[in-house]
């Protein structure tokens, strides 16, 4: 027995569609370079796959019945959702867009300050981003790129490293001024740590991370203050709240401007990293391959 919910084949829909909005069997021919006769025989398989019938025929036209109407309302806003959808579909790879989907710190410190040199290589893009702390789902998030902090692991993606995890304590000049005995790791543990609120699993370092490295324990009495953004704890850094951690290269511009200063020249290396991750369960965008080259020469 045929499933209650079997759609009719989309060519029948149409032709019942244009029929119906010009109420003529022989204006809908005409609008789809058919033949009247056709037109007809179309209707009356639908007709007959429904069981019911759609038009009213008339000596002056056809007309729909109640049927006919109710599956006409629901056939017009099913193609007006699909003309919209190709047209977007053909808009997109005619003037292009991109989307690019990375944290809140790689978009804030290092993407921002280049996007004028994107825009100026693509001008005609519509560019994108989205940011998200969570880890990088490519069963979840849509986009036609990503920029994601992890092992390099995605599959079935692709994935490039594009920036090695490396972290060092940072500071603003003026903190650094008011304590001139920071000589090492252990000086640090009595000053304001600031804190990238942990997510689960871990995905970057921590401050325990940072002083077990050093072959340290983490100070037990926590004195410090927790954010749930890297823009927000940087931002303390530069009101001279405490110290940070610092991630090659989101801190990269402002330790150049003197924004910012290490408080100890003593990095912390680990296997993860930033990394160029392209998904494979959908076309490539046409401006992928040109931002990809973008990428890799402003990472050299």
């Amino acid at each position: 027995m045929p499933r209650q919910d079997r759609l009719p084949p989309m060519q029948t829909l149409s032709v019942f569609e244009s029929a119906a909005r010009l109420a003529s069997f022989t204006a809908a021919a005409r609008e789809l370079g058919s033949t009247q006769p056709a037109v007809s025989q179309r209707v009356v398989q639908l007709e007959e796959d429904l069981g019911t019938p759609l038009f009213a025929r008339g000596h002056r036209g056809v007309s729909l019945t109640p049927e006919g109407e109710r599956l006409f309302e629901a056939v017009r806003q099913s193609l007006d959702t699909l003309r919209v959808a190709t047209a977007d579909i053909r808009a997109r790879r005619a003037t292009g867009e991109l989307t690019i989907l990375t944290d809140f710190g790689f978009a804030t410190y290092w993407l921002m300050p280049r996007l004028t040199r994107l825009k100026q290589l693509m001008p005609e893009v519509d560019v994108k981003i989205i940011t998200s702390q969570a880890a990088f789902d490519p069963r979840r998030d849509r986009a036609d790129i990503a920029i994601a902090f992890g092992d390099g692991d995605w599959a079935p993606c692709t994935s490039t490293r594009l920036f090695t995890e490396e972290v060092t304590a940072v500071c603003s000049p003026a903190f650094r001024d008011a304590h001139p005995r920071v000589a090492q790791a252990a000086d640090l543990m009595s000053l304001p740590l600031l804190h990238v609120q942990p997510t689960e699993p871990v995905r970057w370092l921590a401050w325990s991370d940072w002083f077990a490295a050093h072959g340290l324990y983490p100070p037990a009495d926590r004195h410090g203050i927790t954010f749930n953004s890297y823009a927000l704890v940087i931002h303390a850094v530069l009101m001279n709240q405490g110290i940070a951690l610092g991630w090659t290269p989101l801190v990269d511009e402002l330790l150049a401007t003197g924004q910012l200063v290490q408080l100890l020249d003593q990095p912390v290396v680990t296997s993860r990293g930033y990394f160029l991750v392209c998904p494979q369960a959908r076309p490539e965008a046409a401006a992928v391959p040109l931002f990809r080259r973008w990428l890799f020469d402003e990472c050299a």
